[in-house]
């Protein structure tokens, strides 16, 4: 039987040495499952690679690297080095045509692994070859001179000095001469074996361009009498790949040994463990002489709200009822809170209005709006009378109203009853605007409330130049009382149990050390208080929300900070400004601070993108140090509620005053821990920051009005849909 051609997709893509997709040493045309998250590392003598890889669309690819190497100016001892690289697909590949991609690797680390390649892949039956060109560290064997120095004069050179990092290479495509690469991985067939059979092996082999061990003798500022250079440029491996792990086994170079691992999901469907089922659901009460009154799920226009009137308006009795009933119904927000509460919701208000019934809840530990309403009617169905045929849930976070949503009753307890979808019932339920206003007659419960928590707490700073780990565990204890009308005070206290950060090298900075002395607060605030603030968050009109704190504002600084936000419930923007004056801590982190005191603030947009759910935020403004500038952010959120996503500042400050790294940066993952089976609004954040320096910094506060509001928009909603049946 021949060949026969294959499209990719029918054998999902393995990784490389480097992290992303590939070979061993070399990178091929293929790619991971949109949205894939994957990270690893990759071990072998005198180098390691630990790399967090992103299929951040269904055509490109990124890797963030750090890498533990022989330090090649010594030729003993290890340093430390950090590097992006970027993978976009050109060409899909077809019945007959390959699959194209361009890459560019180490694109703004030192330069020390800098590198572009073109490369092509087609895959006939188990075969799947690749074949491509190389420049830079994957041009080093130098087979082929440059063909693009045929184009233009300045392909002929390229920068042969290690900077500092962070900086965007302009010398791509260049150098002399190229090398050529290729490959051949080869899905073994399924193996019987002692121990149950065996799937998902590839043999790897591949002729790589680069023609490098390390780096000793000099590489990238020498080319010449290297003694670094590989035995030889032909490598084999074994791979074993499933769902969810690759591992895999490698001799590279003629010499040397290597080992893979990494582990991946699909962050649209991460695993997670199953959350408590919801509460059965109770049966709604039947006033005597009526019968259940008709659903109104499919809409409630004018006539379907005006048709009944109800027996309380504003939790007050209508004059004229039995005194059976009218003591029922005098308990009823009595009972309604108690409902709530038991429900993990803090009670507000309730008000009945005809066929409407009003309530109005803070806090709860669902994450998502559409939880919070399916959960609401819940508590409230045995409770509220049969009259009330339309729910309008207001739900409230951290003093102001983030949303307000109304929706048939029918519709919202259609899911629990197996009547309805989650989609009818996000279908049949309108947003309003939040206004933070209340009802005419409404009940209202004590505005007084007092919460606390016991949390972990975990710092880290990766790639500092003589540890590519430093970290911090501690545990903290934190409360906020809420006073009413907004008005609430909170504080924290942490105990720092274990870790090195304290460690870390001093300062160089050239700007005021508004971050960089994270080692003198690691190391004099063993017990320290992160935050200690009185605070106001409100409603200033409809969607236009208000913050004002004054304190302890966050473990490095204190002062005053106001910030508004103007943000359209419906709409795919917002727009905010917060201004802050704020002093410098000690670094005992305790009520103590420091001689500089700076002015800062920002203008942000914040925006949905129309593909991919991705959403963009824009900043621009004063920073910590007092430069100027803007901060880029660009992420991707998934209906799970997992987000990746990265950032970039640009300021005043001139790369060579900034320090390593030339400008802030960073990459984040955050992930709802919900995923962990709990419910709770509570998110995880890994954040990867290259190099920890003091130019681009923000204040860090722990309400921001945009992470308050963003969960009560048309978007959260739509995404939360399946909310409406748990």
């Amino acid at each position: 039987m021949g060949l026969r051609p294959a499209l990719a997709e029918e054998v999902p893509a393995t990784g490389s040495d480097f992290g992303g997709v590939g070979l061993i040493e070399t990178r091929n045309a293929r790619l991971r499952e949109d949205g894939t998250l994957e990270a690893g590392a990759s071990l072998r003598h005198q180098r390691r690679f630990f790399f967090l890889n992103f299929q951040a669309l269904p055509f490109l690819e990124g890797t963030f690297r750090l890498s533990e190497r022989l330090n090649g100016t010594t030729g003993s001892g290890t340093t430390t080095d950090r590097a992006l690289d970027l993978k976009l697909r050109l060409l899909a590949e077809g019945e007959w045509n390959p699959a194209l991609a361009i890459g560019l690797q180490d694109l703004i680390g030192t330069g020390i692994y800098a590198g572009e390649y073109l490369v092509a892949s087609k895959r006939w039956n188990r075969f799947d070859l690749s074949l491509g060109l190389g420049w830079g560290r994957l041009g080093t064997g130098e087979d082929l001179r440059n063909p693009l120095a045929a184009l233009s004069g300045r392909f002929e050179d390229r920068r042969r000095s290690v900077g500092r990092g962070g900086t965007l290479r302009t010398d791509l495509f260049g150098g002399g001469s190229v090398s050529l690469f290729g490959g051949v991985e080869y899905s073994i067939p399924a193996l019987d074996t002692p121990f149950g059979v065996v799937d998902g092996l590839r043999a790897k082999l591949e002729w790589s361009g680069d023609d490098l061990r390390d780096e000793r003798g000099g590489y990238p500022a020498r080319t010449e009498g290297l003694r670094g250079r590989a035995a030889t440029r032909l490598n084999a491996g074994l791979q074993w790949s499933n769902d969810t792990i690759d591992a895999g086994v490698s001799f590279v170079h003629g010499t040397d040994l290597l080992f893979r691992v990494s582990f991946r999901l699909d962050p649209a469907d991460p695993p997670r463990v199953p959350r408590p089922p919801p509460p059965a659901l109770a049966a709604q009460p039947v006033a005597a002489g009526q019968g259940r009154p008709s659903g109104s799920a499919g809409g409630y226009g004018q006539a379907g709200l005006s048709g009944l009137s109800g027996p309380v308006a504003g939790g007050t009795l209508v004059p004229g009822r039995a005194a059976a009933e009218a003591g029922a119904e005098a308990t009823l927000p009595q009972r309604l809170f108690a409902a709530l509460t038991a429900a993990g919701f803090r009670p507000l208000a309730v008000a009945l209005d005809g066929a409407e019934a009003r309530i109005a809840v803070a806090d709860g530990p669902f994450r998502t709006l559409a939880q919070v309403a399916a959960r609401v009617a819940r508590a409230a169905e045995p409770i509220l009378p049969p009259q009330a045929r339309a729910l309008r849930v207001s739900w409230w976070l951290g003093g102001a109203e983030v949303a307000q949503v109304l929706a048939p009753r029918d519709s919202l307890l259609g899911p629990a009853r197996g009547t309805g979808s989650p989609e009818e019932a996000f279908a049949d339920t309108v947003l309003l605007p939040a206004t933070g206003e209340g009802w005419p007659g409404e009940v209202r419960a004590p505005d007084t409330a007092f919460t606390y928590a016991l949390e972990p707490r975990l710092a880290l700073i990766l790639g500092d130049p003589s540890r590519t780990m430093r970290w911090q565990a501690g545990a903290a204890a934190g409360a906020r009382l809420q006073l009413g009308a907004g008005f609430g005070l909170a504080g924290a206290v942490q105990q720092v149990l274990a870790g090195n950060l304290d460690e870390g090298l001093p300062s160089d900075s050239r700007l005021p050390h508004v971050r960089s002395d994270y080692a003198l607060y690691a190391r004099d605030g063993k017990t320290s208080i992160p935050a200690l603030y009185a605070e106001r968050i409100w409603n200033l009109a409809p969607d236009v929300f208000a913050r004002a704190t004054a304190g302890l504002l966050e473990p490095m600084f204190g002062g005053v900070s106001t910030e508004a936000l103007w943000r359209p419930s419906g709409a795919s923007w917002a727009v905010g400004l917060d201004l802050n004056w704020v002093r410098q801590r000690d670094t005992d982190g305790r009520f103590g601070f420091r001689n500089y005191s700076v002015t800062t603030g920002h203008a942000s947009l914040y925006a949905d993108l129309p593909v991919w759910n991705l959403y963009a935020v824009l900043r621009a403004g004063r920073y910590l140090a007092g430069d100027w500038g803007a901060t880029l952010e660009l992420g991707r959120r998934f209906d799970s509620g997992i987000e990746v996503g990265g950032f970039a500042t640009l300021t005043d400050v001139p790369f060579s005053r900034f320090g390593e790294g030339s400008f802030d940066k960073g990459i984040y993952v955050r992930f709802p821990l919900d995923l962990l089976g709990a419910n709770s609004r509570a998110v995880g954040q890994a954040l990867i920051r290259p190099v920890q320096r003091d130019g681009g910094q923000r204040l860090a506060v722990d309400n921001p009005l945009w992470t308050v509001t963003r969960d009560g928009r048309a978007d959260a909603l739509r995404r939360g849909v399946s909310g409406f049946a748990e």
